[in-house]
């Protein structure tokens, strides 16, 4: 004959349910403090350091390199968005800026990047952005001091205002051009 196994105590039972639920709560948490306020994390854009290059664009202000993962460089180079269709949805682009500078070094007059500003990342998810064009938004501003990136602005859309004006390009500005 085969023994009936104990079941746990009420107490123990209830201890255990306890447990799992401050477990619950941490993990949650965590969840939501790595959740910034502008819909995207920055987690979601791990790797973006080795994506391709779309282009460099520079003002007075800022050195700009533009990058995009695997999904959005297809993408382009399919002809998207000149042969009239958008952006897939998993598409992401990542803005990194720098401050510029004269280089020590070259022999003619270079600029080159200095001290690190931000990074701007923008994600193409329709179910998500329905109300930005299938578009989310987000820029991270550098803190040489902590090494460490804080969000800026809030809300996923933040972006989304003065990219209407390139509606025609799918709200991206930066074309790829001819390698």
């Amino acid at each position: 004959m085969f023994e009936k196994p104990s079941l746990p105590s009420r107490g123990l039972r209830a201890a255990s349910a306890a447990a799992f639920g401050t477990v619950l709560t941490v993990l949650g948490g965590i969840a939501l403090a790595a959740q910034v306020p502008s819909g995207l994390a920055f987690s979601e854009f791990r790797g973006y350091e080795d994506w391709r290059v779309v282009a460099v664009s520079q003002t007075e202000e800022e050195i700009k390199v533009i990058v995009a993962n695997p999904a959005m460089i297809e993408a382009y180079r399919a002809g998207v968005p000149g042969n009239g269709t958008h952006f897939p949805d998993g598409s992401k682009i990542a803005k990194v800026h720098w401050k510029p500078k004269k280089s020590a070094d070259a022999p003619a007059t270079t600029t080159v990047p200095d001290v690190l500003h931000d990074v701007d990342f923008i994600a193409k998810d329709s179910k998500r952005f329905p109300d930005s064009g299938g578009w989310g938004y987000a820029q991270f501003n550098y803190d040489a001091a902590s090494d460490a990136f804080a969000p800026e602005g809030s809300g996923s859309d933040c972006g989304n205002t003065c990219h209407t004006i390139v509606v025609a390009k799918d709200y991206i500005f930066t074309a790829y051009p001819k390698r």
